[in-house]
């Protein structure tokens, strides 16, 4: 009876100790924040634009793209201020709600404030602030301010911050040319003596003015589109570059990130006569000293398919699959050794060569990590093995234009 009643006596002021609503936000007082894009003006003062989300709106509409029937699913505002928390705070200026970064998932840089002053002070506000997640994923606005591609209107997704999200994540699976990059992965590369950062570029195709009307996404070819467009390459916390294409897709088969891309190469004298398809890849790199000098070595496995042959080609014939193989070993190398060379023009570690040797020769590290970019990096010696393997053909061995004209 007595431990009944102590059991008692301990529920009752478990309840008067616990306050379960003390700090209850409710969902009518909160603006929820999708995007963040970050830009310079003129007298050099952060312009923060703020993509908030029209619940109504999004819950309602039966429409894709940006709008529901009585307009858009989201709604962007802009504010000046000496720094972000300045930013931030004087927004509440212009809107009821108070603002909720909970939910932001995509942060905007212009490229001109990338170039000019760098991320490194950005990213501190985002790191200090509770309410923010570090899983957020950064982008660089290429050729146009951060603003513009927070107010792009998109068509499929409702929410254009999910659109951005959802086509980073598709062009890192199939294209092989862009890098899905979170705060923590670009702030891991800040900190790193042996590693910069890489960021994908988001860019804006057609008229900024179009992009952000409702009408943009009532017609069955939109006039304004968002584009994500090459490798964004930082040292120092500044964006010295931009690898594109090829480029872009060496730096990405080094960091071992490809995960499906598309190989052609020359047949008998046609360019591009056939397709080859990744479907498994693995890139490891490893660093030797030699007479007190670094040496890299990179070797890349890729496995595949066969996806197009415009070129007569006997597939049955394992000589002509090895011959396929030997071009398709070549033609990936080079792509590994121009973004080599291109990110040692730069004096840029972007690949973590650097890491390689600390863990390798940790006492040589000591002595060279201060001047790791600009004197030992450029001069260092990268040597690439690659392997190629087409493990299936397709449904046909032989294209059926070889029979055509006969």
């Amino acid at each position: 009876m007595i431990r009944k009643w102590i059991v008692m006596l301990l529920m009752m002021i478990g309840v008067t100790l616990i306050s379960g609503c003390w700090s209850k936000k409710e969902l009518t007082d909160l603006a929820l924040i999708a995007a963040f894009g970050i830009d310079l003006d003129k007298e050099g003062r952060y312009v923060g634009t703020l993509q908030i989300v029209n619940p109504s709106n999004v819950a309602g509409s039966q429409q894709p793209g940006g709008g529901g029937g009585q307009g858009t699913a989201v709604s962007v505002l802009s504010t000046t201020g000496d720094n972000l928390d300045e930013v931030s705070r004087r927004a509440s200026t212009k809107i009821s709600r108070r603002l909720y970064y909970a939910h932001a998932n995509v942060i905007v840089i212009s490229e001109k404030l990338a170039k000019k002053e760098g991320i490194n002070s950005i990213l501190d506000a985002f790191d200090r602030d509770p309410e923010f997640r570090n899983t957020a994923t950064l982008v660089i606005a290429r050729g146009t301010k951060s603003a513009d591609i927070c107010r792009a209107l998109t068509i499929i997704d409702k929410i254009p911050a999910n659109k951005i999200i959802k086509t980073l994540k598709t062009t890192e699976n199939r294209w092989g040319e862009n890098i899905f990059t979170n705060i923590q992965d670009v702030m891991k590369s800040l900190v790193s003596d042996g590693k910069e950062p890489v960021i994908t570029g988001i860019q804006l195709n057609g008229d900024p003015r179009q992009a952000k009307n409702l009408e943009n996404l009532q017609v069955s070819s939109p006039e304004a589109i968002l584009q994500t467009n090459g490798l964004g390459v930082f040292k120092d916390g500044k964006l010295i570059d931009w690898f594109n294409g090829k480029r872009a897709r060496g730096v990405v088969w080094i960091l071992n990130k490809i995960k499906s891309t598309d190989v052609n190469i020359n047949w008998r004298e046609k360019k591009d006569a056939i397709a080859y398809e990744v479907i498994r890849e693995k890139t490891s790199v490893s660093a030797t000293m030699k007479n007190g000098n670094p040496r890299m070595s990179i070797h890349v496995r890729a496995e595949g398919n066969i996806g197009e042959a415009r070129a007569p080609v006997n597939l049955t014939d394992p000589g002509v699959l090895k011959k396929i193989e030997k071009v398709l070993k070549k033609e990936i190398k080079h792509e590994i050794q121009d973004a080599v060379q291109a990110a040692q023009k730069n004096k840029a570690d972007i690949f973590g060569f650097g890491e390689a040797v600390h863990r390798s020769a940790p006492d040589e590290w000591k002595k060279m990590k201060l001047d790791w970019n600009d004197k030992y990096f450029p001069k260092l010696k990268v040597n690439v093995k690659v392997e190629a393997f087409v493990r299936r053909t397709g449904l046909r061995n032989k294209p059926y234009s070889s029979n055509i004209g006969k």
